[in-house]
């Protein structure tokens, strides 16, 4: 029984590798690539392949977030790359940065607004202050509808440059949608394409400044085309250059808004309570005293203190004279038709009192506020006048 289990044991381990064999002889071995896209590094530094360009040329080149670098950086043989968005530039910027050209630096900036004609201004204060004008490309000639030439693919519209000793032009892949216009004739050379200008070079005191429409050749997806890196090179040759190209960040708050607007109203949510939870007493709230332990001679102790507060002290002694006339009225008929002589004589006849209390008790009152006592005296005199009657 145990010899053909072992007989078939054998027959399917040759089997098996047999088909390893096989499928191993006819493997074949290959290499695949997988791109997972650019780097982080990358990916938060468009100009970083610009940057190892210039490096390897032998240029020194850093990286700046603001304008707070050119209080540091010397004027003479460096070049300053203003390549992002700067519309919240304040005048004593440009001054400062127009300052810093005059000493000796390159100043490289991207024109960012277009120049209205109406207004005599574009809004890009420091491209009014060099005096070139940025407008949109004249549209080229369209073919006569007639015509029966055949559609072919557009070429690229490159802006071409002549250097001196060289025969033939660089080329570059500036944006021709937008034109540079120098109306004041300042540029010492200036690279155009077919329909306009990109690229403007003004002396500035000691140093120079280069105007131009746009940075995107720059960038890593473009510098490797025709020849941008080299233009790149050109203008800061001989410089250490220093990029900017982030000077505007958003403030927390505003990125709080664009991307976490739920996470900020919670917070804003919690911090109300905990200041609501802060403001509120500690321990345990005092009940309300029950109605019926109050009697009343506590009513009417505060009903006097209220008439006090309110009508002063004449309203109550009034109050109190009133009744000690209508008690002796209901004691003596007529009462009221006597004198005051005759009245005071009355009073003391029925309440058995000296004639100065009762001349004190019903007398005029004085003008001025009675002192606590006087008015307790006084009090005191008409009530018992009144528990008399």
């Amino acid at each position: 029984m145990k010899r053909p289990l072992l007989w078939i044991g054998l027959l399917l381990a040759c089997l098996l590798g047999a088909a390893t064999y096989y499928a191993w002889s006819k493997a074949i071995p290959y290499d695949e690539v997988v791109d997972r896209g650019p780097s982080p590094e990358a990916l938060a530094n468009p100009y970083l392949a610009a940057e190892h360009f210039l490096r390897q040329q032998g240029l020194a080149v850093e990286h700046a977030n603001s304008l707070e670098r050119l209080a540091t950086l010397p004027a003479k043989d460096n070049s300053l790359l203003l390549l992002g968005e700067r519309s919240n530039m304040s005048p004593r910027q440009v001054e400062q940065l127009l300052g810093w050209a005059r000493s000796g630096g390159h100043l490289l900036l991207v024109a960012e607004a277009l120049w209205d004609e109406e207004t005599g201004k574009s809004g890009d204060l420091l491209l009014d202050r060099l005096h070139i004008h940025q407008t949109l490309s004249e549209e080229p000639e369209q073919l006569a509808p007639s015509s029966k030439k055949p559609r072919t693919k557009k070429a690229p519209d490159l802006t071409k440059l002549y250097v001196d000793n060289e025969t033939a032009p660089a080329y570059f892949s500036f944006d021709t949608d937008f034109n540079l216009i120098d109306p004041k004739h300042l540029a010492q050379f200036s690279a155009n394409s077919a329909r306009s200008s990109h690229l403007m070079q003004l002396d500035l005191g000691e140093g120079s400044v280069t105007v131009i429409t746009d940075s995107d050749l720059w960038k890593t997806l473009n510098i490797g085309k025709h020849d941008n890196a080299w233009l790149l090179w050109y203008l800061n040759q001989g410089t250490a250059v220093t990029l900017l190209f982030n000077s505007d960040f958003d403030d927390l708050f505003t990125l709080l808004m664009r991307y976490f607007p739920q996470a900020l109203v919670a917070l804003i949510a919690l911090v109300a309570l905990a200041l609501w939870q802060a403001g509120m007493r500690q321990g345990p709230i005092r009940p309300p005293a029950s109605s019926a332990r109050r009697q009343l001679q506590e009513h009417l102790k505060a009903s006097a203190d209220f008439l006090l507060r309110r009508s002063g002290q004449g309203t109550l002694l009034h109050a109190l004279q009133r009744d000690v006339l209508r008690a002796a009225r209901r004691r003596h008929p007529g009462f009221e038709r006597l004198d005051n002589t005759e009245q005071w004589r009355v009073l003391e006849h029925l309440t058995h009192q000296p004639s100065h209390v009762i001349s004190q008790a019903l007398g005029p009152l004085p003008a001025k506020r009675l002192s606590s006592a006087d008015f307790s005296r006084q009090v005191a005199c008409l009530q018992t006048l009144r528990n008399a009657l």
